[in-house]
């Protein structure tokens, strides 16, 4: 069984300096008829761990392309601690983790790290890297024998090999069991402790609740919420009911009818007799389900990071951006 070593937070990286680490303009782009962008004003600050989030083909892996330096904007401006993305990265100011980016798979994960460090001028010991991304236990592996979720930690550190300033991170837990995902989320805030600004995107909205500083959302090219995981989930009013049902679903939806038509009732699901719905007033569905004794074993929770993920980002749900930070 491996372990992680923990190491004091790292020295913030010397190259930084007061401009926000991630500015976008007025950012579109776009591919033909295809607005895959559409206007993202957006500033990160120095430190800040931010979760870029947003369901497929809403413009994520195009607005990080275009951070990277990748891709250019049809209109907008990107600035990377104050300049150019192509001029940070050749700086090496900015790395990314991305979730198939290849690797070698004939030479030992040791030797991979001291290869990529030999890229820079600034860098951190190869040793360091490694122990800090929590490879040292299988250094000498090589990379074809390592999972895949070693192999997203050995991405990991080559990253971190250059001292970057901004780090950014395309799933970067796939492949990970939960011990390592644990210990893969305390290495990067321990970072940015030091001053490392980090910037990832994920499917896994648990991750994001727990471990960001800031969420922002997107949805057809454009934030449509920014803020903490708390802020986004007050921005989604109600409670979820879930319950076992004691009649059938036509009498259920026919007893629901009036609260539906005064929107204090939506996204009702019934699946064989398991019974959930989103309310604005709890306490009148729940009345209503057992005066008539339509069920049985209510459950009443608050909504969570993924219900105002799904409302938010779903159908033709609309929502004000919360307060971007500047």
């Amino acid at each position: 069984m491996s372990t992680t070593t923990t190491l004091p937070a790292p020295e913030p990286p010397l190259r930084t300096s007061t401009d926000a680490a991630i500015t976008t303009t007025n950012l579109h782009k776009s591919f033909g008829d295809l607005t895959a962008v559409d206007g993202i004003d957006l500033t990160i600050r120095p430190g800040e761990v931010v979760a870029f989030l947003g369901p497929n083909g809403a413009g994520k892996t195009t607005t990080i392309d275009m951070i990277l330096g990748l891709s250019r904007p049809t209109s907008g401006e990107v600035r990377t601690f104050g300049m150019t993305p192509r001029q940070a990265v050749d700086r090496g100011l900015v790395t990314a983790v991305m979730q198939t980016s290849g690797l070698l798979p004939d030479i030992t994960v040791r030797e991979t790290v001291a290869l990529t460090a030999s890229f820079f001028t600034h860098r951190i010991e190869v040793d360091e890297a490694m122990q800090r991304a929590g490879v040292t236990d299988f250094a000498s592996r090589t990379v074809r024998k390592c999972s895949g979720g070693q192999q997203q930690r050995l991405r990991f550190a080559m990253a971190l090999v250059s001292d970057p300033a901004l780090l950014v991170l395309d799933e970067p837990t796939t492949g990970m069991d939960v011990e390592g995902r644990r210990s893969f989320w305390e290495a990067i805030h321990a970072d940015a402790a030091g001053g490392r600004t980090v910037l990832f995107a994920t499917h896994y909205l648990e991750e994001a609740d727990v471990y960001a500083d800031r969420i922002i959302l997107i949805r057809h090219g454009r934030i449509i919420a920014d803020g903490t995981a708390a802020e986004i989930r007050a921005s989604v009013s109600g409670r979820s009911v879930r319950a076992t049902l004691t009649c059938t679903a036509e009498q259920l939806r026919s007893a629901l009818t009036d609260l539906h038509a005064q929107g204090m009732v939506s996204d009702i699901e019934i699946l064989g007799s398991a019974l959930s719905l989103s309310s604005t007033d709890s306490d009148a569905v729940a009345a209503l389900l057992l005066d008539k004794h339509l069920a049985k074993d209510l459950e009443i929770t608050s909504r969570g990071l993924e219900d105002a993920f799904v409302a938010l980002t779903s159908g033709d749900a609309t929502a004000p951006a919360l307060g971007a930070s500047v």
